[in-house]
């Protein structure tokens, strides 16, 4: 074996690790697309996992099968004899499995929103980047480094360039022996451009008052009202004691 710099580098950017890199991230970039188009729906429901997390999950999940395929590129053509005397995959799975644990304690909840779902599928993408850099296919570290980065600046502006149904989670309490009613509120609702999430109405009785929180999902754009005036109006409306309104994110 070579062992000199110039030999070093020839084993890790010769033609044939050049083109596995090209294709492990060929693989990578069309899960990319397809992780897109799911997180595209969800997105369009107001769903809190949108297109950046599908996306990056979607590719990082290929990134780290794709490469199994190719062993005989590991470490610069090395991985067949390295992997006589141990198993990286064994390794691979424990780093995967336990930076997951790491972005799921990321993940937070308040009320109906959801928040740091992103940022937890970048943390296990950049796991990705590492196995890749760790076993040799830096080309493919690189480009899916770049795509990583990519997304998570450029994909929220993709998201509202798209047609979609933005979310508000509600919160309404009523006054002391006032009875709300749901067909009420979902006229009242609809008549705004908006619906309710089927399964998101919640409701408690505290002190002798009614306590409702529910999701309204936005239906016509061009009557929706906006989370200002949708506030202006609540505060007027008759039977309501005291509310709390934002964008929701579920």
């Amino acid at each position: 074996m070579d062992t000199s710099l110039a030999g070093i580098f020839h084993q890790y950017w010769n033609e044939a690790e050049v083109a596995t890199n090209l294709i492990v991230f060929a693989n990578i970039f069309g899960a990319l697309l397809l992780g897109l188009i799911v997180g595209y729906e969800r997105a369009y429901h107001g769903r809190a996992a949108g297109m950046r997390t599908y996306g990056i999950v979607c590719m990082a999940a290929c990134a780290l099968t794709v490469f199994a395929g190719y062993p005989q590129y590991w470490y610069g053509g090395q991985g067949v004899h390295t992997m006589v005397a141990v198993d990286p995959t064994r390794v691979i799975q424990g780093i995967v499995t336990g930076v997951g644990f790491l972005g799921a304690g990321i993940i937070m909840k308040d009320g109906m929103n959801i928040s740091g779902l992103t940022t937890s599928a970048s943390i296990w993408a950049s796991s990705a980047i590492g196995v890749l850099v760790g076993v040799g296919f830096y080309s493919a570290a690189i480009l899916l480094t770049l795509l990583s980065a990519g997304l998570m600046m450029w994909a929220s502006k993709l998201e509202g360039l798209l047609p979609s149904r933005p979310a508000l989670a509600l919160t309404l309490r009523f006054r002391h022996g006032f009875v709300p009613v749901q067909a009420t509120l979902a006229k009242v609702a609809g008549e705004r451009g908006y619906f309710l999430a089927p399964g998101s109405l919640s409701a408690r009785m505290s002190e002798g008052r009614q306590e409702w929180r529910f999701v309204a999902i936005e239906t016509d754009h061009q009557k929706a009202r906006s989370l200002t005036e949708l506030a202006n109006e609540l505060a007027v409306f008759d039977g309501i004691d005291s509310f709390e309104i934002t964008h929701a994110r579920n």
